[in-house]
């Protein structure tokens, strides 16, 4: 008989998975940080560059129309560069596109910080500037979202998602009063201040290490690949053959057409009003705390509403807001529409990016 003592000890059930690693807590993630602190620094740049250009274009031309084409130079530049952004990103590392994006937004800003400190500032560098920050827009931003996915596991995306819309509203509230006031001191100051935060958002791509992403396993048969402008246009092809998402993106794409001037049109009425730079950027500011205040009433509308329904009546409300800027009660009424106006914004963002996520397949969203 033997001996129970000298029976090896049980071993685990076969069937038993292995207990997965706990992913350490965000604030741990060093290339989370990174990208939330560039990202921060980049957009309060960007959001107190949004109101400066204009007034530089005004002060440097006295026309609200050089002005406007400044904003459609770069709106043009994001839309024409939004097209291969995708097919980019799956052929080099988002961390050599993020570099490369926030070092040109840093070299454009600092040359017009150079040129007003010499005073030779003209309207065709500012319109290159112009087309350099409109370019690059698109991939600063889809290498974000890929750097941000890569670097933080499945199980915390969310929540990294939400700090980043905190960062997102942070920065939005504080980049137009902060470039007014500048502004307000010295017409310099607020591009040296921008392209230190260029600087910020550039080195942290720079020193940025990203965990590998998953190959494919070796032997998987791949198929033929699509031709380059095939693969580009694929995600176009795929919202314009839907009813549904085509009708959506179509108003959508109105309205940013009729909001795109929307910054310049209030600060040309501003100006004409007298407005301090200093209060331009506090009246700009209620754009982001209306888009705050609005992330609150997404899910009432949605719950509520029917998507046909909910997209006509933000297009009726928006197109009333728009009516009201022409009132020129001062800056306090100013404010006050820009806030209402921006109300159902979240709303809409949502509805679109809903209807994207169920009617194109994965495989073509964009990055």
């Amino acid at each position: 008989m033997t001996d129970v003592s000298e029976r090896p000890p049980a071993a685990s059930p076969p069937d038993s998975p292995p207990l997965e690693p706990v992913p350490p807590p965000l604030r741990h993630n060093r290339a989370f940080r990174l990208i939330w602190v560039g990202s921060a620094f980049s957009l309060l740049g960007l959001e107190a560059a949004d109101v400066v250009y204009p007034l530089v274009v005004l002060g440097l031309t006295g026309s609200p129309g050089w002005a406007g084409l400044f904003g459609a130079v770069q709106l043009t530049a994001s839309v024409l560069a939004g097209l291969p952004v995708g097919e980019l990103l799956d052929r080099y590392h988002p961390r050599r596109l993020l570099v490369a994006a926030e070092g040109m937004r840093l070299l454009a800003t600092t040359s017009v910080a150079v040129a007003l400190a010499l005073h030779q500032l003209t309207l065709v560098q500012l319109f290159v500037v112009a087309g350099v920050l409109g370019l690059v827009q698109p991939f600063s931003g889809g290498a974000r979202m890929v750097a941000l996915r890569t670097a933080v596991p499945k199980e915390q995306l969310t929540a990294a998602l939400t700090a980043d819309e905190v960062r997102s509203g942070a920065a939005s509230l504080a980049g137009p009063p902060l470039g007014g006031f500048l502004f307000g001191i010295a017409r310099m100051l607020p591009f040296v201040g921008t392209a230190a935060f260029f600087l910020v958002s550039t080195l942290t791509a720079v020193f940025l290490r990203l965990p590998e992403q998953e190959q494919a396993a070796p032997g998987t048969p791949a198929g033929p690949a699509p031709r380059y402008w095939t693969r580009t246009f694929a995600g176009v092809g795929a919202l314009w053959q839907d009813v549904t998402v085509r009708g959506s993106v179509l108003l959508v794409a109105v309205l940013n057409a009729a909001g795109a001037p929307l910054v310049l049109v209030v600060l040309v009425v501003l100006r004409r009003q007298s407005t301090p730079a200093w209060q331009m950027g506090l009246v700009m500011a209620a754009v982001a705390l209306g888009g705050l205040a609005g992330a609150a009433l997404v899910r009432p509308l949605h719950g509520s509403l029917r998507p046909g329904v909910l997209l006509l009546g933000l297009g009726v409300v928006e197109a009333a807001m728009f009516a009201l800027l022409a009132v020129g009660w001062g800056p306090g009424w100013v404010a006050a529409v820009l806030f209402l106006s921006m109300l159902p914004v979240p709303a809409l963002r949502v509805l679109v990016d809903v209807l994207i996520f169920r009617q194109v397949p994965a495989e073509m969203r964009a990055g």
